[in-house]
């Protein structure tokens, strides 16, 4: 199975940067690197399977290319787009966000 390459986006990074933050202060560092190693499983699965993401969010704001997937074990969602070549990860976001109005807020 092949897998196509995921390119972070700079809000991708500022939002994975400010989660480990969050763990590291209030629970420490072991859940912190908890995250990062379910974070980048979560990047492999959608590297090697882009369209098992659900594209229900991508509806609510316009954009139906636009998917998600969940960390498994943290309420994080990754939001991410396929394109030919490779995967755009375009936000990381805490579920409980009043995710559309994140999302139309882009760059």
């Amino acid at each position: 199975m092949s897998s196509k390459k995921v390119v972070r986006r700079r809000r991708a990074d500022e939002d994975i940067e400010a989660a480990i933050a969050y763990y590291l202060t209030e629970a420490g560092a072991d859940l912190a690197t908890d995250f990062a190693y379910e974070l980048e499983k979560a990047i492999r699965m959608i590297s090697r399977q882009p369209s098992i993401g659900s594209s229900r969010y991508g509806l609510l704001v316009q954009l139906p290319e636009l998917r998600h997937w969940q960390l498994k074990n943290f309420p994080y969602l990754l939001f991410y787009l396929e394109k030919e070549t490779h995967i755009e990860l375009t936000r990381v976001l805490h579920s409980r966000m009043d995710i559309p109005s994140w999302l139309n807020n882009r760059d």
